[in-house]
């Protein structure tokens, strides 16, 4: 399931720690970056490593909003509408890739491209409003500076 590399990091990983239970979150997020989301498959593998039942592991997967157990998008697009998002118009940004996209919170593309989650906060407060895409940050947004954002990512699937 896993690639060769990621699976020889993750027999690594679990040595780095006193308890291998540990290496548990960035061994989700890498797997999510490989397969693209936590699958049932892919819970029950790490489950093992890090010796947790399969009940545990989705215990932490459900308290991390950058866990996804469903495929996304290529491109997830988190726009925060956190307090300093809010002010400065994080609402009116979610909004406007809502219509953009043609989809809704939580929700993916039908040619899976993007997908678009609102979020409280992405620790850019002082950049507000922001949106992270996949592990990018975009800062001081406007409509006009998102569809510009969306554009590159959409150009770039089609390199």
């Amino acid at each position: 399931m896993f690639s060769e590399q990621l699976s020889k990091k993750f027999d690594k990983m679990v040595t780095n720690y006193p308890t291998k239970r540990s290496a548990l979150v960035p061994m989700l997020l890498f797997a999510q970056d490989e397969v693209g989301y936590l699958s049932e498959e892919v819970i029950a593998d790490l489950a093992k490593r890090v010796e947790l039942t399969e009940l545990e592991v989705k215990n932490v997967i459900s308290y991390y909003s950058m866990l996804h157990t469903k495929p996304m998008g290529k491109y997830h697009v988190q726009v925060c509408t956190n307090i300093s998002c809010m002010l400065r118009g994080g609402e009116e940004l979610l909004d406007h890739c809502k219509s953009k996209l043609g989809i809704g919170h939580k929700q993916t593309q039908a040619d899976g491209l993007f997908s678009l989650e609102e979020v409280e906060c992405i620790g850019a407060c002082s950049w507000a409003p922001a949106v992270q895409v996949n592990y990018d940050f975009h800062e001081n947004l406007t409509p006009a500076r998102m569809d510009k954002v969306l554009d590159t990512y959409a150009k770039k699937a089609k390199q």
